[in-house]
């Protein structure tokens, strides 16, 4: 299959031209040659055997460049199948066995809310249990917690309104608040409509 392409001609199915060496050869009647002209509906033909019997697929290309682009493809796609087979059968490294995965329960009489909204909130960064648990203990819910910020008159009220809140520690160490950082997220968690809203500004 020659890559050469003629003018207005298919590159795969040309016309013999004799050169001027042949004509001038005169041809025996036992020996004359046969010419044999293939069309597309044999090519197609010959192409769905290959595929049904065969199993195998025929890829035409009108130059050499095409066959280049082809063969880069295939290689590069035959290298990355080996990490893309472990992906694919490999188990996500987040979902271990363990109590955790299945979540908190809330069942419809609202037990279990509290324990789900402490996790909501140790999901935030650099956020400890303590502090978890001063947020919980003053709002007790996110209801609550929205409720508390529809009662304040300005955005700044809002963003501060958990800032303050006392964070237990232990004997002999400086009291600790929630501080205006969390509270500033909690709050954008919360009220903000923006999906692109970046919550934690220092990542």
């Amino acid at each position: 299959m020659g890559y050469g392409e003629l003018e207005g001609q298919s590159p795969l199915f040309r016309s013999h031209q004799p050169n001027a060496q042949e004509m001038q050869q005169p041809e025996s009647p036992g020996v004359a040659r046969a010419e044999v002209a293939v069309g597309w509906p044999e090519v197609e033909e010959a192409l769905v055997l290959l595929q049904l019997w065969a199993n195998l697929d025929v890829l035409l290309v009108a130059s050499w460049q095409e066959l280049s682009q082809h063969v880069c493809a295939f290689t590069k796609a035959l290298a990355q199948r080996p990490f893309k087979q472990f992906q694919e059968s490999g188990t996500f490294s987040f979902c271990t066995a363990g109590r955790w995965t299945a979540g908190e329960r809330v069942t419809k009489d609202g037990t279990g809310l509290r324990g789900a909204w402490w996790r909501q909130i140790r999901q935030f960064n650099r956020v400890s249990p303590a502090v978890a648990d001063a947020v919980v203990t003053a709002f007790p819910s996110p209801r609550l917690l929205q409720q508390a910020y529809l009662a304040c008159s300005t955005d700044q009220e809002r963003l501060a309104l958990l800032a303050d809140l006392p964070v237990k520690v232990d004997e002999g160490a400086r009291p600790r608040r929630v501080g205006p950082d969390l509270s500033r997220r909690i709050c954008l968690f919360l009220t903000s409509t923006n999906p692109d809203l970046l919550l934690d500004l220092s990542s």
